[in-house]
């Protein structure tokens, strides 16, 4: 499933790939080398993430339940682990520097049809 990914009115991702099956969620985005701007991946029920074999730093977005951003991690490197995140109910993860060049911050609203509105 595919939705989009939004500040109030401003759509920040147009192309957000939802992990819902096993698959997906195992895959996430693994051995991708590159991850346009435009495109992101959200884990529902997803309070934490590893990025073993993965080939490029990431953005790391975790948010509620009804979607206020309680983490935001830049440009987390290759072979790390995050344990559970506290108050937090899923996971964005976006290409490196993207979170700062879209302005998101810790305590921001977003809106991703689908998953939290």
């Amino acid at each position: 499933m595919k939705t989009i990914l939004r500040k109030e009115n401003e759509v920040l991702i147009e192309q957000c790939v939802v992990a819902r099956n096993f698959f997906t969620r195992f895959l996430g985005l693994m051995g991708r080398t590159h991850l346009p701007a435009n495109e992101a991946i959200v884990f529902p029920k997803c309070n934490s993430i590893h990025t073993f074999f993965m080939r490029m730093p990431i953005d790391v977005v975790f948010v509620s339940a009804t979607g206020e951003v309680v983490r935001v991690l830049n440009s987390l490197s290759p072979w790390k682990l995050l344990l559970p995140i506290k108050g937090a109910a899923h996971t964005i993860e976006l290409g490196p520097d993207q979170a700062n060049q879209k302005k998101i911050r810790q305590g921001d609203r977003l809106i991703c049809p689908g998953v939290f509105e």
